[in-house]
């Protein structure tokens, strides 16, 4: 039950015929996971903290530093050298009491990925690194949890969900995160954002999209991204979306090298 408190709080949501007082109890029972309390993760966890997701999960090792201030708008000046986690759980708190934060100030890891991964009912992954990325996603598919996952680069960002672990309304599999993205690039190849820059905006806006996204998968309205790539073009404002299907050849398809256990990640 929503309390009157909260019926105000959430009334935007709650007279919306797509959400509801129904929506709005279901973003209060749901658990999100988001991976990093960065760029992407800053404006996802404000969005999720206003919508009354009830108990939101913050994974996170690094500390907030200065050059982090340009985009990462969760966090303030007086939050230099304190635990992202912490400074992203003290705003969550702030904008939303009604809301339960679980911060987790480690590095995900194989040894833990599963274990962290299988206590949330959605996860949303905006980690800035190709390992974490197919780490997670490929915990997502073994433990059979929604993942929300998006990247940012200087002018660009790109935006997908994945629901591997069920089928399509015509019975064949949801697409993997490999199906898309078979491979990480090779090593070196693509800049790093202290080496190359990136517009502060930006991912603001993409960490926006993965809370409607994250919203979207837990009230059930609208088509979703799933089987589609939301690519933006941040430079010239341009927004394409390219759907992509369920390959037999990715790794976690049994056809192929499979990975049964995530030590495969070491």
């Amino acid at each position: 039950m929503l309390s009157p408190e909260e019926l105000e709080r959430y009334a935007r949501h709650i007279v919306l015929r797509e959400v509801g007082g129904p929506g709005q109890a279901r973003l209060k029972h749901a658990r999100v996971l988001v991976i990093g309390a960065g760029g992407l993760g800053a404006p996802l966890l404000l969005y999720l903290a206003a919508a009354g997701v009830g108990a939101i999960g913050i994974v996170d090792d690094d500390k907030v530093s200065l050059s982090n201030l340009q985009r990462q708008v969760v966090h303030a000046t007086p939050d230099i050298g304190v635990l992202k986690v912490e400074s992203a759980a003290a705003e969550v708190k702030r904008i939303n009491p009604h809301v339960k934060v679980e911060p987790h100030p480690v590095k995900l890891a194989p040894a833990n990925a599963l274990d962290l991964i299988a206590r949330y009912d959605v996860i949303a992954d905006g980690s800035d690194n190709f390992a974490t990325r197919y780490l997670v996603s490929d915990a997502c598919f073994l433990a059979k949890k929604t993942l929300v996952t998006a990247a940012v680069g200087t002018f660009d960002g790109s935006l997908t969900t994945i629901r591997a672990h069920e089928k399509t309304t015509a019975g064949k599999p949801n697409p993997t995160y490999r199906c898309v993205f078979p491979q990480p690039p090779p090593a070196g190849s693509i800049p790093a954002c202290a080496e190359a820059g990136i517009l502060g905006a930006l991912p603001g806006i993409v960490g926006s999209m993965m809370a409607l996204e994250v919203i979207r998968e837990i009230v059930g309205f609208g088509e979703g991204l799933v089987g589609r790539l939301l690519m933006i073009d941040a430079r010239d404002t341009r927004f394409e979306t390219i759907g992509y299907e369920w390959n037999p050849d990715n790794p976690l398809s049994g056809k192929s090298p499979t990975i049964r256990d995530l030590s495969a990640h070491r």
